[in-house]
């Protein structure tokens, strides 16, 4: 087994590796105050964002389910992997050269497994791309080319061929140094009686990737008949890169625009995918081998976001000056039986996505793909823009099939449209459905509010509220209410909602509630500390003791700051900084400091980039494994003078406390000298209380 990575090693990772870029990756974030982003958490399902970001130190926190860390954590929570291996991922991510301790026979870095993984499928890929210009791909050029696309589109969109035979591509890995277990576990092989084989054959295949364009696996479309395989698409099989419910084809092509423009179309197959796309629909993305489910809706909301105005939440189709504003998402279903079965599945989602949620029908049931080949590009186009609100196409599909001049179709109508009804949880709108449909199939509308209810009982649904206010932990009240144990899941498997539920209990108990002026300045100075040490004098600093704490939170941070060595020197890395306090802090305290770390302060903001954030200085490039860590920033004028207040009164209560406490034990003594030099003491403070706050206030003290 390999030895530890060394320490400088992790240093250079941790300099060089962009929490905002790797974070943004997956989730779209907004600026909010100085140097921080939000977004909604990866970690646990939220409708408003309490995922915050703080890239010039490195951490991120969520006030919702309380998680949080350093670059090297978020990654790990991500990718479901310990440290060490988050520290590989992101060494091959930067192209780091990694070192490991003498004696573990491992002394350079070969890659984690599932770096390896990911190699193994870049090699894949290479290799079929390769082959889709060779004679034995003619078939597979003749289906794409019969589907308008030219060979500069397949290869943009990565097309290639798997050769048919047994095992060209187990032999291409294993000749640049993948082991038949690599080719097994990234899902490219499979084990039979004659050994391992190809799993892909004779197909054309398409790269399915993540939204940073690492490929996580293929999907591949069957050419000939005697194909050992009879389904006409195969993707990966499940393994540890590749999940068929969180990835999406043509994400990572999709991903700039879908940010950009707050809509995404989903779409049934991989040349829907390239056709929109070549139409000018760039936001078009398509599920691999199964249907879109709530794992992929998490993925698609995180990045297109929720429209929201203070608490209020702007939820489905807004216009200003007649252009879209709100979050649009689109699906292309045909009109046929299984159309309306794929659209009836989504109804499982959650209201304010359904809310914002559409349904493209092409005339004639085409898909985008024959769309395009039939009617050219505009028609694809104007497919989305003509796209009709999900519960309306569910609902019509449903009245249309009956009808309506005759009684028996109309209490057809009513009966096959209570159940979809019935499952619009969002209470604002499942009444407002309930009149429309009433309307269209001709009967009175407390007849059909009868057979809703009915259903809405017999299926046992939660009613909720896509409107309504959404508040976050920590502000001011309890959050989720939610049972415990919903769904019969075990809280403890999952460590976003073990947090979420030790936080809702804290907020929800009645017996301790801090908001004082003694908490607030202890919080603030700490935040201050945390994110600009350099703020903070030295002197001062110097003067504090545990007494000038009085929040037990606080007063234990104080001590973990002593532990990790007291205020940083000025050329300590940021990243460093964070890593050693958290580390002196220990598990108890890390969550604290993540969170004061990203929590807004009330001073206008320093030098700001062409983006809004923070610019450190100095920064260091990153290039050849030698990377240059950032160093602590300094501290503004309005930084400095603002720490120096906080300071101020943490030491002005700590006078203040001493000379009560003299007061009181000179009150108990006779007269004497003790008494006397008592009284010297307590005229000293004060007279060193007030100077300190001439220093900080100026000459405005009483």
């Amino acid at each position: 087994m390999a030895g530890m990575i060394k320490k400088e090693d992790v240093e250079k990772v941790r300099a060089a590796a962009d929490l905002y870029d790797i974070v943004s990756a997956s989730v779209t974030l907004k600026p909010s105050g100085t140097g921080t982003y939000v977004g909604l958490c990866p970690f646990h399902d939220e409708k408003t964002p309490s995922f915050s970001v703080r890239p010039s130190l490195g951490v991120w926190h969520c006030f919702g389910c309380g998680l949080g860390g350093d670059v090297f954590g978020y990654v790990e929570q991500q990718e479901n992997i310990d440290f060490r291996e988050a520290v590989e991922v992101l060494a091959d991510r930067y192209h780091i050269e990694l070192h490991y301790e003498s004696g573990s026979g491992r002394n350079e870095h070969t890659g984690s497994k599932r770096a390896r993984l990911l190699e193994a499928n870049e090699e894949a890929q290479r290799f079929f791309v390769s082959q889709i210009m060779s004679k034995e791909a003619l078939a597979a050029r003749k289906l794409l080319g019969g589907r308008n696309f030219s060979q500069a589109d397949c290869e943009r969109f990565g097309c290639g061929y798997a050769p048919q035979g047994w095992d060209n591509l187990v032999r291409h890995l294993a000749s640049k140094g993948f082991t038949q277990q690599e080719m097994l576990d990234a899902g490219l092989a499979r084990r039979g009686q004659r050994g391992v084989y190809d799993y892909f054959r004779g197909r054309v295949t398409w790269p399915i990737r993540d939204s940073t364009g690492r490929t996580l696996g293929f999907g591949a479309r069957k050419l000939y008949e005697d194909d050992a395989i009879a389904a006409k698409y195969i993707n990966t099989p499940d393994t540890q890169l590749y999940r068929k419910t969180q990835v999406l084809y043509g994400i990572d092509l999709a991903k700039a625009a879908i940010v950009k423009k707050r809509q995404v179309v989903i779409v049934e197959g991989y040349t829907d995918v390239m056709a929109c796309h070549l139409a000018g629909v760039d936001t078009a993305i398509a599920t691999c081998g199964t249907a879109f489910g709530a794992e992929h809706a998490k993925i698609v909301r995180r990045l297109i976001a929720d429209d929201s105005l203070g608490a209020i939440q702007l939820i489905g189709p807004l216009k200003v000056e007649g252009q879209a504003l709100s979050s649009r998402i689109v699906f292309t279903f045909d009109g046929d039986a299984a159309g309306q079965k794929a659209a009836l599945h989504a109804f499982g989602l959650d209201s304010a996505f359904l809310s914002q949620t559409f349904v493209a029908v092409a005339d004639d049931n085409l898909d985008p793909c024959d769309l395009r080949i039939e009617r050219g590009n505009e028609a694809v186009r104007s497919l989305i823009e003509r796209a009709k609100p999900l519960y309306d196409f569910v609902i019509d599909a449903a009245i249309g099939r009956f009808d309506t001049t005759f009684t028996a179709g109309q209490m057809g109508a009513v009966k096959a449209v209570a159940p979809l009804i019935a499952q619009i949880r969002d209470r604002s709108l499942h009444d407002l459905y309930t009149r429309k449909a009433a309307r269209r199939v001709g009967v009175d509308l407390d007849v059909l509010q009868r057979e809703v209810a009915n259903e809405r009982r017999r299926l046992n649904v939660r009613d909720e509220d896509a409107y309504a206010s959404k508040r976050r932990y920590g502000a001011g009240g309890a959050a989720s209410r939610e049972p415990r144990g919903e769904s019969g899941r075990n809280p403890y498997e999952n460590p976003a909602a073990r947090k979420a539920l030790e936080r809702r209990d804290a907020n929800e108990q009645t017996y301790y509630r801090i908001d004082d002026a003694v908490f607030i300045c202890e919080q603030q100075f700490m935040a201050t500390l945390i994110q600009v040490p350099r703020a903070i004098d030295r002197g001062w600093f110097g003067q504090l003791t545990l007494s000038n704490f009085m929040t037990p939170v606080f007063r234990s941070l104080f001590q973990a700051i002593a532990a990790a060595g007291g205020l940083p020197s000025d050329d300590t890395p940021q990243g460093l900084w964070m890593h050693n306090l958290t580390k002196a802090g220990g598990p108890l305290l890390e969550p604290v400091i993540n969170e004061l770390a990203v929590m807004p302060l009330p001073l206008p903001a320093p030098e700001h980039g062409d983006d809004g954030a923070e610019v450190p200085a100095p920064a260091g490039g990153v290039g050849g494994g030698g990377a240059a860590a950032v160093q602590l920033r300094p501290a503004t004028p309005a930084e400095r003078q603002y720490a120096s207040e906080l300071l101020a009164r943490l030491l002005d209560m700590g006078f203040m406390r001493r000379i009560g406490a003299a007061k009181r034990k000179m009150a108990m003594l006779p007269d004497g000298e003790e008494k006397i030099a008592l009284l010297g003491q307590i005229t000293q403070m004060e007279t060193a209380r007030k100077d300190l706050q001439a220093q900080v206030y100026g000459n405005n003290v009483g």
